[in-house]
C-alpha cells in the first residue's frame, strides 16, 4: 500500500481511527511479550524501523552488509520476503526466483550477497549458518520476537520522522516510539532532521541512544539522467522520495506515477508509461526495487536510478558494528 497522506498529520480521520491503533499496539505488545527468541549459531544484525515501510531499510542493510563483508566475514542477508509466496527457508537464486516467489527486496539483497527468505526467521538463520554464513544481516524483523538479535538498528527518515505519532491504521507506527527505542542499539537517521527526530530520541527514557547520520546518494546512473525530462514511476510506501531525488538532479518531471508498494506491474502499465515518455521526448525512469517487478522483456525502454547510503561519520558506525566482529582480524 501507499502511505496515506493523513499518516503525516493530525485531523479528524486519525482521531477516529485511534481506537483501532490502540488495539494494534496492544496486540504488538502482547506478541513481543510472548515471544521466545530462537538462537542463531552466528551473530544477527537487524536493520528495522518503527513505521510501515518507506524508511530506507534495504539500502541501509545493503550498505552495512557490504561494509561488514569487507572485514572478511561471510555476510548473508535474511528477509521475510514480503510480497513473495515462498515461505522458506530458501536461498534466493536471482536466475530462478522472481519477485512473486521471494519478494522484491530479497532480489535486491541477493544481487549483493547470499540471501535467504524465511517467514520463520530463526529457521532462516539456521539454514544460512549451515551454508557458511558467518554473520546475518536481517532486513526488517525488528518487531519479530522469534529470533535473537545481537544488534538492532532503527532506520528513520528525517523528513518524515514518526509521522503523526499514531499507531496503524491511524498513523504509520508499528509500535509506540518509546517502546521501540528501548530495544534498539542505535538509530540511523536518513537525511536532514526536519521533524526533530533527534530531540525525540534524546528525550526517550533509558539513556542515550547513538544516532548515526546518513544521506541518500543517487547511483552512477544519475550522470545520464540528470537534467533530462523524465516520466517517473515507483511502487513504494512513499514514492515522493524518489520523485524528489530526480528533481534534485535537475530533471523535469513530465509525469510522476505512484503505484502501491510491491506492485506487480503489468505489460500494459509499462507500455502506457513508455508511450508517454516517448511522446514527450523523455526517459521512463524507476527505482531498482521496481525494476525487479517489471514484466519479463519490458525493461528495455526503462531507465533505473539506484541509490547508495553515504555515512556522515563512518568511524561512529564502525564502533556500533564492532561487537559483531569481535575476535576477527580487520
Amino acid at each position: 500500500m501507499r502511505a496515506p497522506e493523513f499518516w503525516r498529520r493530525g485531523g479528524a480521520l486519525p482521531a477516529l481511527l485511534s481506537p483501532l491503533g490502540w488495539v494494534y499496539g496492544a496486540v504488538t505488545r502482547a506478541r513481543l511479550a510472548r515471544g521466545r527468541p530462537g538462537a542463531s549459531l552466528v551473530p544477527v544484525l537487524c536493520v528495522g524501523n518503527l513505521l510501515a515501510g518507506g524508511a530506507g531499510k534495504t539500502p541501509v542493510a545493503l550498505s552495512i552488509g557490504a561494509r561488514l563483508a569487507r572485514s572478511g566475514v561471510a555476510v548473508h542477508f535474511l528477509s521475510r520476503g514480503y510480497g513473495g509466496q515462498n515461505p522458506g527457508p530458501v536461498r534466493v537464486e536471482p536466475d530462478h526466483h522472481d519477485a512473486l516467489a521471494v519478494g522484491d527486496e530479497a532480489l535486491l539483497l541477493a544481487a549483493c550477497a547470499p540471501t535467504w527468505v524465511a517467514r520463520d526467521r530463526a529457521a532462516g538463520a539456521r539454514a544460512a549458518a549451515a551454508q557458511g554464513a558467518g554473520l546475518i544481516v536481517m532486513d526488517d524483523g525488528f518487531q519479530n520476537p522469534g529470533i535473537h538479535k545481537d544488534l538492532s538498528l532503527l532506520v528513520v527518515d528525517g523528513g518524515y520522522g514518526f509521522g503523526n505519532g499514531r499507531m496503524m491504521p491511524a498513523g504509520p507506527l508499528r509500535e509506540p516510539v518509546e517502546a521501540g527505542l528501548k530495544r534498539t542499539d542505535a538509530v540511523v537517521l536518513i537525511g536532514p532532521d526536519e521533524t526533530s527526530v533527534a530531540k525525540r530520541i534524546e528525550a526517550a527514557p533509558g539513556g542515550a541512544i547513538p544516532i548515526l547520520a546518513a544521506r541518500v546518494r543517487p547511483g552512477p546512473e544519475a550522470e545520464d539522467i540528470a537534467g533530462k525530462p523524465v516520466v517517473a514511476f515507483a511502487g513504494m510506501a512513499r514514492p515522493d522520495k524518489f520523485f524528489d531525488t530526480l528533481r534534485s538532479l535537475g530533471c523535469k518531471i513530465i509525469g510522476a506515477h505512484s503505484f502501491p508498494d510491491h506492485y506487480a506491474y503489468k505489460p500494459e502499465d509499462i507500455e502506457r508509461l513508455t508511450r508517454q515518455a516517448e511522446a514527450a521526448g523523455a526517459l521512463a525512469v524507476t527505482t531498482a526495487k521496481d525494476r525487479v517487478r517489471l514484466p519479463q522483456g519490458s525493461a528495455a525502454n526503462v531507465r533505473v536510478l539506484t541509490i547508495d547510503i553515504e555515512w556522515e561519520d563512518e568511524a561512529a558506525l564502525d564502533v556500533i558494528l564492532s561487537p559483531l566482529l569481535k575476535g576477527r582480524e580487520p
